[in-house]
């Protein structure tokens, strides 16, 4: 693996949804998330960071330095073990694994430091892997030098709730009384989201050897990210702009916001098309 950036980026990711539910809420039904205050339109960091761990799990499935840790249906303890048996300790015996904390103080930084090299989102975003717990053994906090906030539409959305039917029923009582069953669907007819983004170089260096293939890497699955994960209920999902801010040091030479400020987002000004019809 390359060594870690050496320098500071910042970046904003424009997409848009067209006729789909680009992130639901659980709590309000599934209907897309939206600003009570604004009626603007949200995705969540988390939804966003989702995308971009499947396109890697995809594009580097078997390399072991580009694991994923947090995947569906996998328990996140068995990852952990991976990390107790890699420095030959038995992750069950927890007699053993406090005999060898006490004998070397620095552990727990070495289990850190393996989920680091091995999984690329905690290389990336962090994570705190403090589940699997034997003899105040753990493999740590860590704080990932990339992170992203919440996606929010640039004008208000409007989601429309869709009845839809289906000719399958689901119980043989229900068939004999009906011939088809009705759910519904919320879309959202048309919506442009913009995120922001930060990659620290300084949490890279010390932390999680976050390097330059793995920036490359980031760059794509963002780019990449909607385009293997279709779904009905998603729509039609792209990744219309990706601008990225390269600092010339560590620490950077402006602040984010000021940067940020500097992308303006406007609706087109709209045309009226002519023709003529041949005689």
């Amino acid at each position: 693996m390359s060594e870690a950036i050496r320098n500071r980026y910042d970046f904003v990711i424009l997409f848009d949804v067209e006729n789909g539910n680009p992130n639901g809420d659980p709590d309000a039904g599934n209907m897309p998330r939206i600003d009570p205050e604004t009626g603007l339109g949200l995705v969540t960091d988390v939804c966003l960071k989702r995308k971009i761990r499947n396109y890697v799990q995809m594009v580097k499935e078997g390399d072991p330095n580009y694991q994923i840790y947090i995947q569906g249906k996998v328990p996140l303890n068995r990852m952990d073990k991976s990390a107790v048996q890699y420095v030959n300790l038995d992750p069950d015996d927890e007699k053993a694994l406090k005999k060898a904390k006490k004998e070397d103080p620095e552990l727990d930084m070495k289990l850190r430091d393996f989920m680091c090299r091995n999984f690329y989102d905690v290389r990336t975003f962090g994570a705190v892997m403090t589940t699997f717990v034997k003899a105040n053994l753990n493999c740590g906090q860590v704080r990932g030098p990339v992170q992203l906030g919440f996606a929010k539409s640039v004008d208000p959305i409007i989601p429309q709730e869709v009845t839809i039917t289906r000719v399958a029923i689901t119980t043989e009582a229900d068939a004999e009384n009906k011939g088809t069953e009705m759910g519904r669907k919320y879309i959202v007819p048309y919506g442009l989201y913009r995120a922001e983004g930060f990659v620290s170089a300084n949490l890279a260096r010390k932390v999680t050897g976050f390097s330059e293939d793995d920036l490359a890497l980031l760059w794509q699955a963002i780019i990449n990210m909607f385009e293997n994960d279709r779904s009905a209920a998603r729509g039609k999902m792209a990744v219309r702009e990706l601008i990225v801010f390269k600092h010339d040091s560590e620490l950077g030479n402006a602040p984010a916001h000021k940067l940020f400020d500097i992308v303006k987002v406007r609706r087109a000004a709209s045309s009226i098309w002519h023709w003529k019809t041949k005689t």
